[in-house]
């Protein structure tokens, strides 16, 4: 396709902090196309955000459409779905948004869509594993967010224990998105020095609590999270545009499992490329496998 052309499903927080992020940058994209359920929102949003593009750092097409319009995007961005109110868990989410995301997809791909799918939506794993399945697709080209969030909030923790940029620290949260992830300790270093060298038990299992519990802290202190997951959706696009071949922790299909779930993979403009081959401490294992079955346990869970 190579239209560099990207849709945006959904102009709530998540959505328009997505295209925000992308216009303020110099980035890969050509075209925007915001689309809501709500169509004067992405009709506003769409105008607001080409109010920018006067002074933004680089030009990019931004207009408001319909599903229709995903017939010669590249990718197709899904942040629309019921959002995570206080107290409520990405699994509470679950069985509202995959009958949500079932008439997304086959409205898009009634277009003649023929792109990538980036999930974003909570619970993001299980539903990169339900837009596969609806969309058809090669499971390559149905990516999920990820744990490239939850990595990046691990890689600043870090770099403020070590007094370090946190684009010098090399380490990934994997598995569920959610309260089953886990931090690959074992896998982290600063250049080639072993963190778990650096940092005692103690506070890397604090880093690892509090990655996992910042969403939850952000949710109940202003309502929801939407800049750091935009900023990092704004560079996996990139890295599929771009070809980048960049290792992101991104939810891939895994066929051992039967499960989308975060894992360090390279990503390009074929979508994921593959995922890396890593060997996990015998207790990350065990960890991972868990993670596996609650995310096994979900998609089942789910009557369609």
């Amino acid at each position: 396709m190579d239209n560099n052309k990207v849709m945006i499903v959904g102009t709530g927080n998540v959505g328009a902090s997505i295209a925000f992020a992308l216009i303020n940058q110099r980035t890969a994209v050509n075209e925007i196309v915001l689309t809501d359920i709500i169509a004067k929102d992405a009709e506003g949003e769409a105008m607001d955000l080409r109010d920018a593009l006067a002074v933004a750092p680089s030009y990019v097409k931004v207009k408001n459409g319909t599903y229709k319009d995903a017939r010669d995007c590249d990718v197709v961005v899904i942040t629309a779905g019921a959002a995570q109110k206080p107290g409520e868990t990405r699994m509470d989410l679950l069985k509202k948004n995959v009958n949500i995301l079932q008439g997304m997809i086959e409205q898009i791909m009634a277009s003649g869509f023929d792109g990538i799918f980036l999930i974003v939506t909570n619970p993001m794993d299980v539903l990169t594993y339900y837009a596969m399945k609806f969309s058809g697709l090669p499971a390559e080209r149905v990516i999920g967010s990820g744990t490239v969030l939850d990595s990046a909030r691990l890689r600043s923790r870090i770099a403020g224990y070590l007094n370090i940029n946190p684009k010098s620290v090399h380490a990934h949260q994997i598995g569920e998105h959610g309260d089953t992830e886990l931090t690959l300790w074992s896998l982290a270093d600063i250049g080639g020095q072993r963190i778990n060298e650096l940092l005692n038990k103690k506070t890397r299992d604090d880093i690892s609590e509090y990655v996992k519990k910042e969403a939850y802290d952000i949710i109940e202190k202003k309502g929801a999270t939407y800049y750091g997951i935009a900023t990092c959706v704004a560079q996996i696009l990139n890295c599929i545009l771009n070809d980048e071949m960049r290792v992101l922790a991104v939810s891939s299909y895994d066929h051992f499992s039967d499960t989308s779930f975060g894992f360090p993979s390279i990503v390009g403009r074929q979508g994921i490329v593959r995922r890396l081959d890593l060997k996990l401490s015998e207790h990350e294992g065990i960890e991972l496998q868990k993670s596996i079955n609650t995310l096994k346990k979900a998609i089942s869970s789910v009557k369609l």
